[in-house]
C-alpha cells in the first residue's frame, strides 16, 4: 500500500526557515519525479517544488532561490528546505509523486506569522 506522509511544519516568524520532510512507502521510488505542493485556505493547490529520478529540481517562480528541493532514494523520502519565509508562504504542504497519486497525505501544515 502507497503512503505519503508528511512531517516538519510548524509556526515561524517571516524571514524564518522550517524543513519539511515527507516519507514514501512506494515500490520503484526512484524512478519517479517527486513534487511538493501547497493548499493554502481558499485556494487550489499548486505545485511549488520539483526533483526528477536525476536529482534536477525545478520551482515555482514564488519558490525560486528561497526553496530547496531534495531526496534520498536510498531511504525514499523528499526533503523541502524553505528559507526566507513569507506570510503568503502560510498553507498545508503536501508531497506526491508525478503523476500524483489519487490518494494524499495529511500534509503538514506551514503558519508564516509574528
Amino acid at each position: 500500500q502507497v503512503q505519503l506522509v508528511e512531517s516538519g511544519g510548524g509556526l515561524v516568524q517571516p524571514g524564518g526557515s522550517l524543513g519539511l520532510s515527507c516519507a514514501v512507502s512506494m515500490t520503484n521510488f526512484r524512478l519517479y519525479r517527486m513534487n511538493w505542493y501547497r493548499q493554502a485556505p481558499e485556494k487550489q493547490r499548486e505545485l511549488v517544488a520539483s526533483i526528477s529520478n536525476r536529482d534536477v529540481p525545478n520551482y515555482a517562480d514564488s519558490t525560486k532561490g528561497r526553496f530547496t528541493i531534495s531526496r534520498d532514494n536510498a531511504k525514499k523520502m523528499v526533503y523541502l528546505q524553505m528559507n526566507s519565509l513569507r506570510p503568503d508562504d502560510t498553507a498545508i504542504y503536501y508531497c506526491n509523486r508525478d503523476p500524483p497519486l489519487p490518494l494524499w497525505g495529511q500534509g503538514t501544515q506551514v503558519t508564516v506569522s509574528s
